[in-house]
């Protein structure tokens, strides 16, 4: 496995790198074959949350999956105060957690910033994930279209 961007590294170094272990947190980052973001996303979502996905079906995990913000080409990017913008009542549950309650938050917000506000970055979208109820969290999906690379950051708490 070769070594990741330093940007993704220090993001894993607060997050965590890739799981399966269906809560907390984790980074996953790969080559993006067919450009399409949102599937990727879902199916890193379904990666993370791994056996607990059959145990206790697919539907409590997909049914509340919905995206909660795109960012528009035409913005400056500002991963920060897209997440602080999020008005999706399940999403905007995780965003402090995310961000503020986190040990050593400023490291966390520059290590958000680094990777999702890169000029390089022309796609992001960040989605709501649990299952409505008892689990709640967000995925943040971005993809570079100079290398076909995609990051993920999945959070999710119960």
């Amino acid at each position: 496995m070769s070594p990741q961007p330093e940007p993704i590294e220090k993001l894993a170094a607060v997050y965590g790198g890739p799981s399966q272990s269906a809560f907390g947190s984790a980074v996953f980052h790969e080559k993006l074959p067919d450009g399409d973001l949102a599937q990727a996303a879902l199916a890193k979502y379904r990666e993370f949350v791994g056996k607990l996905r059959d145990q206790y079906g697919e539907k409590a995990w997909t049914e509340p999956w919905k995206e909660v913000h795109v960012r528009d080409p035409g913005n400056p990017a500002d991963i920060v105060s897209e997440l602080r913008q999020i008005t999706d009542r399940d999403a905007l549950f995780s965003v402090p957690m995310l961000l503020d309650t986190i040990e050593n938050a400023d490291t966390a917000k520059a290590a958000l910033s680094g990777v999702f506000d890169d000029p390089g970055v022309n796609e992001l979208r960040i989605f709501a994930i649990g299952d409505g109820e008892a689990m709640s969290g967000i995925l943040i999906a971005a993809l570079r279209s100079d290398s076909g690379e995609a990051t993920f950051l999945v959070f999710l708490m119960d």
